[in-house]
């Protein structure tokens, strides 16, 4: 129960600065990747649309209790992913208690994450988000959905998600390389108009998550 007062507290009100952190994972894979990122989105989404966030994310594992004190956990990488039974049981009670977990495929984790998405909701299953849905509409629109912002296979870009009541708690961003697009303009040398597209979608998903 303490848990959930905990996320409770944190979710309701931007009248403070809040932490967002970047999951530290298991099983070889880079989690560690597009370091510039995150910084990049917290900064873009204090300046556009009025969060307080602190400047530099905190890196969490998903069995440790301190993810109940984060609102945002991303996650990305090119490789493997393994979660134990510990991280299972604690990511399960984070995301249940209002945690929202944010999976951005890199290139290179869909075979392994989408395994451990189902250790984690044996029941539920992995859908597509349409291009309806609230998260593409406020406080920028995507007509399309999921903006791509690099090529790899030429395949669409895709948004997944897993709810729990109607609320969205897992989402999984795939063939859009979102965190590319966030990173310092010199890693990727993607044009400004690119990157711009990409914290656009990222600050609707940080809209989300603190409006619902």
């Amino acid at each position: 129960m303490k848990k959930i007062v905990v996320l409770f507290l944190l979710f309701p009100t931007l009248s403070f600065a809040q932490e967002i952190a970047l999951l530290k994972y298991n099983g070889g894979g880079d989690w560690y990747a597009n370091p510039t990122s995150l910084p990049n989105l917290i900064k873009y989404c204090n300046q556009t649309i009025n969060t307080k966030i602190k400047p530099k994310p905190v890196t969490v594992s998903p069995d440790s209790p301190d993810l109940f004190n984060y609102p945002f956990i991303h996650m990305t990488g090119h490789g493997n992913v393994v979660f134990s039974e510990s991280d299972v049981r604690n990511l399960q009670d984070y995301l249940k208690s209002g945690g929202f977990l944010h999976i951005d495929d890199n290139y290179g984790m869909n075979e392994y994450i989408r395994k451990e998405i189902k250790k984690l909701f044996p029941n539920e299953v992995l859908t597509e988000i349409p291009s309806s849905h609230v998260i593409f509409q406020k406080p920028n629109v995507f007509p399309q959905g999921l903006p791509k912002i690099h090529e790899h296979d030429g395949k669409r870009a895709q948004a997944f998600g897993i709810f729990i009541k109607n609320r969205l708690v897992l989402l999984y961003t795939y063939e859009s390389d979102l965190g590319d697009g966030w990173e310092d303009e010199e890693v990727n040398n993607d044009p400004f108009e690119v990157r711009q597209k990409a914290l656009k979608m990222g600050a609707n998903i940080i809209n989300y998550i603190f409006t619902n």
